[in-house]
């Protein structure tokens, strides 16, 4: 039987650099001496990371005029495509022994759901847990931004919509981040300076994480 992979995700509020570190981890993680011989590093996202996920995050992100879902519709699609990532996708990868690396997971429906729409957080919980059959990431990695900043950053980029509900909203989500990360298998990785200073932070994050690992803790 193979020995289970490691699940691995990044969170953070838009233009955090979620998308620049997943590039960097994805060249490193094979190289790094953390990965098995043999196992593979497989890369995702959320929402869209099945072809029935991707299909929602069409209706979540771009949805037609004047169809845009609900809060509890939002939350309720964003649990379906997590359903079907972790059945069709992460759960196998780590059942063979191979590496998940994922942009956001459960934390982001907390943070956007739960603290951006102000939808209730004991319910989301219970929805995460049904909908992942109780799979948690084995460290998440928050790349923690000033809202100001990560604005800057999108400035002259095109918001889909839930990047478009404002500032406020969007300081709601930073905060739900902000007390997520100080749980268990979160670590706050400071993502102010150049990619290269917080990709190190990031590698740092996930040698001390998993470098000293006993083996059997893979089981």
């Amino acid at each position: 039987m193979a020995t289970r992979g490691r699940f691995v995700v990044l969170e953070g509020i838009d233009g955090c650099g979620k998308t620049t570190q997943i590039a960097a981890l994805r060249e490193w993680l094979p190289r790094s001496g953390l990965i098995p011989p043999h196992r593979e590093l497989v890369i995702t996202r959320e929402p869209g990371g099945t072809p029935f996920g991707a299909a929602l995050r069409e209706l979540l992100l771009h949805p037609p005029a004047r169809q845009t879902p609900g809060d509890r519709a939002e939350l309720l699609l964003y649990a379906a495509d997590r359903a079907q990532h972790v059945a069709q996708r992460i759960a196998p990868a780590l059942a063979a022994g191979h590496w998940v690396l994922s942009d956001r997971f459960s934390g982001s429906t907390e943070a956007y759901q739960g603290h951006g729409r102000g939808l209730p957080l004991e319910p989301i919980r219970q929805l995460e847990h049904f909908a992942t059959a109780g799979l948690q990431p084995d460290l998440t990695l928050w790349l923690a931004l000033p809202l100001e900043e990560a604005l800057r950053r999108r400035r002259h980029q095109q918001s889909d919509r839930i990047e478009a509900e404002g500032a406020a909203f969007l300081e709601r989500v930073h905060q739900g981040f902000a007390r997520l990360a100080q749980g268990h298998g979160w670590w706050r990785v400071e993502a102010t300076g150049d990619p290269t200073t917080v990709g190190e932070r990031c590698r740092q994050a996930l040698l001390t994480r998993f470098a000293a690992a006993d083996p059997a803790d893979h089981g």
